[in-house]
């Protein structure tokens, strides 16, 4: 069991496997990117299969495949088949925008995937078009059928929310968990890096318990959902005979850092260890040197070591050298 300094159990991984994006959602990816990781420094399927293997070694349990966008990884089902594979990993969950499940949801599932967050910020399509810009509402819900017929569930939608952009969108969207057994999470805005989508991050925010009042004001009394998992970054709640969930993720407003139980590791082999803060350590160089497994296994375990309590946007502090799309969420 990977404990860190502060008591806290670390046993999920999330792994970047691409920085490139389908998208270019305003609070992600700025329009003009083109600094995108070469394909040379990526980490290969074999690179990620040996890291959860140490991973697996150390008692982690969960991974999730994020990006970017993952499904643009041309290699993405050799991935995970390679993953599920591995004694000790008991999750295997992606994070995505949907859009080319149609053609992936099954083999992906076939290859050991377990289910899907997929990412739907409005239910309008000219809304979402102004916040997530590229691909279409229809494209992404064509990805969510796709991934409930291959039986990747339980569905989970993440909507971030953003002033003058969607902050009406919640209704609608938390209205999907009336008549559906899916889970609809609202994800407050965070300044990542160094450019407009950090600077949106700051002008357009909206808490979560703004969303939650104009979710409640329209569909009736949010109940909290007893025995929620302490680990989990959403607090959740079911709306009045509602077949779902809805939840609030709220890194801003009310952190949750104290039971975090997250390491993530970057498309380009470094163990990110927070979210919010810049600290790195560089696994991809020992993967392609002579040391072994036996020296990724310790680098994952010092990561985990020096895993900070928290993050610090109350000082005014973020992460500056990395934008989410570099990340993975």
């Amino acid at each position: 069991m990977p404990l860190d300094r502060f008591g806290r159990n670390i046993n999920y991984l999330r792994i970047s496997v691409i920085d490139h994006c389908n998208f270019r959602c305003v609070y992600c990816m700025p329009l003009d990117t083109s600094q995108y990781v070469p394909s040379s420094m990526l980490l290969s399927a074999e690179e990620i299969e040996r890291v959860v293997m140490a991973a697996a070694d150390v008692g982690f349990e969960k991974i999730r495949l994020t990006g970017g966008e993952p499904t643009l990884r041309a290699d993405l089902v050799d991935i995970v088949e390679r993953i599920a594979r591995i004694d000790g990993i008991k999750d295997i969950s992606m994070t995505t925008n949907g859009v080319l499940l149609p053609r992936l949801a099954k083999p992906l599932a076939d290859g050991g995937l377990d289910r899907v967050n997929l990412h739907i910020d409005s239910l309008d399509p000219q809304r979402f078009a102004k916040v997530m810009r590229f691909g279409t509402l229809s494209e992404a819900w064509a990805g969510l059928e796709a991934a409930e017929s291959a039986g990747l569930t339980p569905i989970k939608i993440n909507a971030v929310v953003v002033r003058d952009h969607n902050e009406e969108d919640v209704v609608e969207l938390a209205r999907l968990t009336l008549g559906k057994p899916w889970t609809v999470r609202f994800i407050e805005l965070m300044p990542l890096g160094d450019n407009d989508c950090a600077r949106l991050a700051k002008d357009k925010f909206v808490s979560s318990a703004d969303s939650m009042k104009r979710v409640e004001e329209a569909l009736g009394t949010l109940t909290p959902i007893d025995n929620q998992d302490a680990s989990d970054e959403a607090v959740n709640y079911r709306l009045p005979k509602g077949e779902g969930v809805v939840g609030f993720i709220s890194p801003v407003s009310d952190p949750y850092c104290g039971t975090c139980n997250r390491m993530r590791l970057t498309a380009d082999g470094r163990f990110h260890l927070c979210l919010l803060n810049d600290d790195e350590m560089d696994v991809r160089a020992a993967l392609r040197g002579d040391d072994g497994d036996a020296r990724v296994r310790e680098i994952l375990l010092n990561a985990v070591k020096a895993k900070p309590t928290g993050h610090r946007l109350h000082e005014g502090i973020s992460t500056a050298e990395r934008s989410m799309f570099q990340i993975g969420g």
